[in-house]
């Protein structure tokens, strides 16, 4: 289970103000990939917070209405479009949407816990935690704001392309999406760039 052990060594050192980064949605072939920055309150607790991995869809709801409703707790969510996917890459597009997230706090964090590897040009002091959202309480508060936030949206995009069934699979390239893919071709949400997508040749290409 995460803890605040790594946010307690950072705060022993001076550093007052400390966030965890997360993202969600790296992998699926269709919708923008969301990171969020949470900066937690000293001596925050909750003993269902976890990486959202980890944790049932409903959990993750409660879970992020408690984060986003604490009066105590700084947090912000931010996104990168498939489009910017496509033209940056999906590492530099995740690197952007991180830094757009911590950049929306209000308030700027002394030192960030960035989940995986550490950034390189990343505007704030750092530390790359990997597998940081089962270690660190503010990772894996901001993998539930990230994971939270990019599944509501995929509902949304359903709403607007139903035949793909993106409220299910969240963009990634199950059976279903895949077959969707198939018959119907790629819609504006579909990441050009990431196999099988890429591979498509089909002349309707659904606005």
């Amino acid at each position: 289970m995460p803890d605040f052990a790594l946010e307690d060594a950072l705060h022993a050192r001076g550093l007052g103000c400390v966030a965890g980064v997360d993202e969600a949605g790296r992998g699926p072939l269709a919708g923008p990939v969301a990171a969020a920055a949470v900066i937690l309150p000293l001596g925050f607790r909750d003993p269902g917070l976890n990486d959202s991995k980890k944790l049932s869809a409903k959990k993750r709801d409660a879970l992020y209405q408690i984060l986003t409703e604490d009066p105590r707790v700084h947090w912000a969510v931010a996104l990168a479009s498939a489009e910017e996917i496509d033209t940056h890459n999906i590492l530099r597009a995740t690197h952007l949407a991180m830094q757009r997230a911590v950049a929306a706090l209000g308030v700027m964090p002394d030192h960030c816990l960035i989940d995986g590897l550490p950034v390189r040009g990343f505007p704030w002091p750092h530390d790359g935690i990997v597998k940081g959202d089962g270690r660190s309480l503010s990772i894996a508060a901001a993998s539930i704001v990230a994971k939270v936030t990019r599944d509501r949206l995929l509902g949304e995009i359903d709403a607007e392309f139903p035949l793909y069934g993106f409220a299910k699979h969240q963009g990634y390239g199950t059976k279903v999406h895949l077959e969707a893919l198939r018959i119907y071709g790629p819609c504006r949400h579909h990441r050009r760039s990431f196999q099988p997508v890429a591979q498509l040749t089909l002349p309707l290409d659904r606005a």
